[in-house]
């Protein structure tokens, strides 16, 4: 009888133990619940979703991460589709649309703590007004030219704000500096141009520009229209060129369009 009482005291003893730990299992789901349906709103995309704009994302409650302890990923989703495509380089927490989202809509990942979020764009990225006829003007020129500020060569920042001009043109680009030429280089599979990833509401006047594998630019615009302009006119003239050299059928230049773009900061 003894030996029967221990026994049910020890069984009493391992329920007891197990009720404690389903408890606490039931009120960490019902957490890991509650934490699941907060995270979608936690962030905010804030911005006009347009051309020449900025998107960024916007905390919206007192217990959202800090974006700076996030990963943080941009990507564009074709409008007819789906297809999703990675935007290199774009993982800081504003995103300046280029030319080549408009059209398609934005959508940006934040993971914090192995927990997903997405926010998405209401609708596709609207172009801005008057910028297809501007460019359109324009290339019936045989070079256009910006006038620009080196915010940063070679990925280090630069201290002068002096004024340079790019030249675009219809078979290369050139960035002077009063007489003095300091990249000069023709449409090329290696060549990249986009837009500049983050850079506060200053992105979307700037574009990096990867001249060759060992030079590598980032320029301020005086407009949001001039640097979009500069980023359609290289990719149409990149275009004609590659159309061109295929048609004789001498030096194809490959993927000129300067779409994709392996941007690293």
């Amino acid at each position: 009888v003894m030996d029967m009482e221990h026994e049910l005291r020890a069984l009493r003893v391992q329920l007891a133990e197990k009720s404690k730990h389903s408890l606490l299992l039931q009120k960490e789901l019902a957490r890991s619940k509650r934490v699941k349906e907060n995270l979608s709103h936690l962030y905010e995309l804030d911005g006009a979703e347009v051309l020449g704009s900025y998107l960024r994302i916007k905390p919206c409650s007192d217990i959202a991460p800090e974006l700076s302890k996030c990963a943080i990923q941009w990507y564009r989703i074709s409008s007819e589709g789906g297809k999703k495509e990675l935007i290199s380089g774009a993982h800081k927490s504003v995103y300046a649309p280029e030319p080549f989202d408009v059209g398609r809509i934005l959508q940006v990942e934040i993971i914090y703590d192995g927990q997903l979020i997405m926010l998405t764009t209401t609708g596709a990225i609207d172009p801005a007004a008057g910028l297809g006829n501007y460019v359109e003007a324009l290339v019936r020129k045989h070079d256009v030219e910006f006038n620009v500020v080196v915010t940063q060569m070679n990925g280090v920042d630069q201290p002068s704000e002096s004024i340079h001009v790019l030249h675009v043109g219809k078979m290369r680009m050139k960035l002077c500096k009063g007489k003095a030429t300091i990249a000069k280089e023709y449409y090329s599979g290696l060549m990249q141009l986009c837009g500049v990833r983050g850079g506060g509401n200053a992105a979307a006047q700037a574009l990096f520009w990867q001249a060759k594998k060992e030079f590598s630019v980032v320029l301020a615009f005086e407009s949001e229209r001039d640097r979009n302009a500069a980023i359609m006119l290289a990719r149409r003239f990149a275009f004609d060129c590659n159309s061109f050299f295929r048609n004789l059928n001498r030096l194809a230049y490959g993927s000129v369009l300067l779409i994709h773009c392996n941007y690293v900061e």
